[in-house]
């Protein structure tokens, strides 16, 4: 008896350990549990690796986007009020010098139809910038397919790819633009229409953006949209897009004159909020898997239980305690648990790492396109793991396999060895 007690006084101790290892090895006359605990495994595995996964495609889908849209759009667009900004480059230059601010660039925009020598046409946003400042846009300078921003002066434009392939233009053709803001003459306003040579191709890997921008140089612009020495706006790109909101005070200061600011999160808060709602909903339907999961641990410990319910009686009877029996079927299950977790982590880590292959291979096998970047903006599937979201999803994981087994074994541990042993 002494020697019992010695050997169930210490938690979690090799007895306990033995036992609880014993119950998960498979039986022939326990096939039943057995495979309740394998489809406990496996379905903790793929919960944890699908959440994993899904978690990793939305945080590269949004970092991908938000990268592509903050590298083509200012971080904080700074608008005249009352009077036209016709001292932009003087307001420019004070606020270039703004600490934090690294472009304040004046971009004269508007909306024109765009047509190709194939007499093919679509819809175009043309941007008049300045050949210095688009070259320090690193998404568009760095991403040009053909021709140079060297030769962005003139009436030389720049265009993206997929619009060049939709209008089958190349390097040194000409594109026409149609704009309504054109003369004005006693018959009325007519139609501006006017042919650019095409001095640069870029593709930034937005297909929306790659489609529909046209860089035009800024005097030219001017002179298209009738809008001579002056620009519609400023648009600033900052060191920290996230901080923009520390530098409002100080780029109005610098401004001098009354402007309106509006900050890159106010003009894409549709977007970015549909994303975060869709990032969210996703992990509360995706972590019902790992629920479901623990629910089959619970009811394969039960008929663990059950099944046991002679071995348990022989094991009190001798001296065993109740905590003993708790902690060795708590054991049993979180063993479950913690091997499919584990499982399902490497599992997901494996898949996020090789997850543009993955989408290929399943494209080649299926001939189809899958993730068309004519829907989905982006010419390949991102992927970016969260460590602080992912051991999160991790810990969720543990826990709901911890929890699921304390009912089994605290049933266990609450067993009468005289009831059980009463018709033996």
């Amino acid at each position: 008896m002494a020697e019992t007690k010695a050997v169930s006084s210490r938690p979690f101790s090799a007895f306990e350990r033995m036992v609880a290892w014993r119950y998960l090895r498979s039986r022939r006359k326990e096939a039943v549990i057995s495979v309740i605990a394998s489809i406990s495994f496996i379905g903790i595995m793929l919960g944890v690796a699908t959440l994993i996964i899904v978690m990793a495609v939305m945080n590269g889908f949004r970092e991908e986007l938000l990268t592509r849209i903050l590298g083509i759009n200012g971080h904080l667009i700074v608008q005249p009020v009352d009077t036209p900004l016709d001292d932009y480059e003087a307001v420019a230059q004070r606020i270039a010098g703004v600490n934090g601010v690294r472009i304040a660039m004046p971009i004269v925009e508007g909306q024109v139809f765009a047509s190709g020598a194939v007499g093919a046409g679509t819809g175009a946003l043309v941007r008049g910038v300045k050949g210095e400042d688009l070259a320090k846009i690193d998404l568009v300078a760095k991403n040009l397919r053909f021709g140079s921003l060297e030769e962005f002066r003139g009436e030389g434009v720049a265009i993206g790819s997929r619009m060049a392939n939709n209008l089958g233009l190349e390097i040194g053709d000409l594109i026409t633009l149609y704009s309504p803001q054109g003369d004005v003459t006693p018959l009325g306003t007519t139609p501006r229409v006017k042919s650019y040579p095409i001095n640069a191709i870029f593709e930034i890997g937005m297909s929306e953006y790659d489609a529909s921008i046209i860089f035009m140089p800024l005097d030219e612009a001017q002179l298209f949209f009738n809008s001579e020495g002056r620009v519609g706006s400023l648009e600033l790109y900052v060191n920290n897009p996230d901080n923009v909101s520390s530098l409002r005070s100080a780029v109005e200061a610098a401004a001098q004159r009354p402007v309106y600011l509006t900050e890159w999160r106010e003009r894409n808060q549709t977007l970015f909020s549909a994303l975060q709602v869709e990032r969210n909903v996703m992990f509360m339907i995706l972590t019902l898997i790992v629920l479901v999961a623990a629910l089959n641990i619970i009811s394969g410990l039960i008929m663990l239980v059950k099944d046991k319910s002679h071995d348990i009686a022989i094991l009190r009877t001798m001296g065993a305690t109740s905590g003993a029996i708790l902690r060795i079927f708590v054991m049993t299950g979180a063993a479950i648990g913690i091997t499919g977790t584990l499982a399902g982590f490497g599992l997901g880590m494996l898949v996020c790492a090789n997850i543009e292959r993955i989408r290929q291979f399943f494209s080649w096998l299926s001939g189809q396109t899958l993730f068309d970047p004519e829907l989905y903006f982006l010419s390949q599937l991102p992927a970016r793991i969260d460590m602080g979201e992912t051991l999160s999803v991790l810990l969720m994981a543990l826990v709901l396999s911890f929890l699921a087994t304390i009912f089994p074994a605290w049933r266990a541990a609450r067993l009468d060895p005289v009831e059980a042993l009463r018709y033996e």
